[in-house]
């Protein structure tokens, strides 16, 4: 294991910043950004571009361990178009095949319908806020202000009277159709189907995140969360026998699926780990638990995060580790040095736990 760390449109002076404090391996994501993807989510890639940002990544000293690819609103265009939804999955295939002629070995996704749903910031520490959930306090009007896309980089996280709906979510943007358990499931099959053929062929990695949060039983405004369980994990993991289909494993979002997940969680990581099914970890900690928590520091937590550490070096993972979702605060608007309290705290866990440094390398 090792510590990488994840980013969004990262420019030179950021690259440089993860170099310096030790990272040697990054999750990328250009969501928005017209290098690969343009804007809109399902859009086909360049070979030649993907492949010379990589080779500038790569100038840094670092490697770029993970793409992410934006399935846009495909899950759902798979409920109420189906032809299009097919047109959008051969485009994705296509950008899985680009990836592994551009030297990617893994590409991580998100079958989120409906984007992140939290209800609102908590006080932390030192007069930093929390993002939160709390099923008593939802409302449609809470989810608008504050759900987010899960992808934890510092830009992200909305805040209260200020979320920009082009980061919350199908919800904020179309009439979003009811997601019932088999329709869930069924648009998850269909975007797994074809996005693992092309990964086979390709030899490219699929890391899929987890519904965040977990929903009640019936879902929550006609949406439910099939991924949103360790059952729902392992019916996912069930869809297909190839090795290449897998879990980018957010500790913090299968905490939030227990009631009491310092107790709960250490087995299930175990578990998954021995798999050989995780491809990248996202290493944060929470207090709470089901249907009410709040994302706080590693340190801070109610998951003893060495405990976790140690159930991943058991179960026999080797991938990386990244912070994400670090508390919001005006000392640290872009949340810079929050992320390297979260880095080093992890490379300490990693020492702490026999692993040398830049192992993975």
């Amino acid at each position: 294991m090792y510590i990488s760390e994840q980013l969004l449109n990262p420019d030179a002076r950021r690259l440089r910043l993860s170099a310096q404090w030790g990272v040697r391996h990054v999750v990328l994501d250009n969501r928005g950004s017209e290098l690969v993807s343009g804007v809109g989510g399902v859009n086909g890639w360049d070979l030649a571009r993907l492949r010379d940002y990589r080779r500038w990544v790569e100038g840094f000293d670092l490697a770029l361990d993970v793409f992410a690819l934006d399935v846009g609103s495909i899950l759902l265009d798979s409920i109420v178009d189906l032809e299009g939804a097919r047109r959008s999955r051969d485009i994705l295939a296509r950008n899985v095949e680009i990836a592994g002629e551009a030297g990617i070995p893994c590409l991580k996704y998100n079958v989120q319908m409906v984007g992140i749903t939290r209800t609102g910031l908590r006080p932390g520490r030192g007069g930093c806020r929390n993002s939160a959930f709390r099923l008593a306090d939802y409302s449609p009007e809470a989810d608008r202000r504050h759900s987010y896309w899960g992808v934890g980089y510092p830009t992200q996280q909305a805040e209260a009277g200020s979320a920009d709906p082009t980061l919350c979510g199908q919800k904020m943007s179309r009439d979003v159709p009811p997601v019932t358990t088999q329709a869930g499931w069924d648009a998850i099959e269909f975007l797994v189907e074809g996005l693992v053929a092309a990964a086979d062929r390709a030899g490219v990695r699929l890391a899929c995140h987890p519904h965040d949060p977990a929903y009640p039983p019936g879902g929550l405004g006609g949406i439910e969360h099939v991924v949103g369980s360790t059952e729902g994990l392992r019916r996912f993991l069930a869809l297909s026998s190839s090795p290449r289909h897998g879990l980018n494993f957010c500790q913090g979002t299968v905490a939030e699926m227990f009631e009491r997940p310092g107790e709960a969680l250490i087995p299930v990581i175990e578990e998954f780990a021995a798999t050989g099914r995780i491809f990248m970890v996202h290493f944060r900690n929470i207090r709470g638990g089901y249907l009410d928590f709040e994302e706080v520091f590693p340190d801070e937590g109610d998951v003893d995060m060495l405990a976790a550490l140690r159930a991943y070096q058991r179960g026999g993972y080797a991938g990386p580790l990244c912070p994400d979702h670090v508390p919001v605060s005006d000392e640290d608007p872009e949340r810079e040095r929050f992320m390297g309290f979260a880095l080093g705290y992890t490379r300490g866990l990693l020492q702490a736990a026999g692993v040398p440094a830049g192992s993975a390398r």
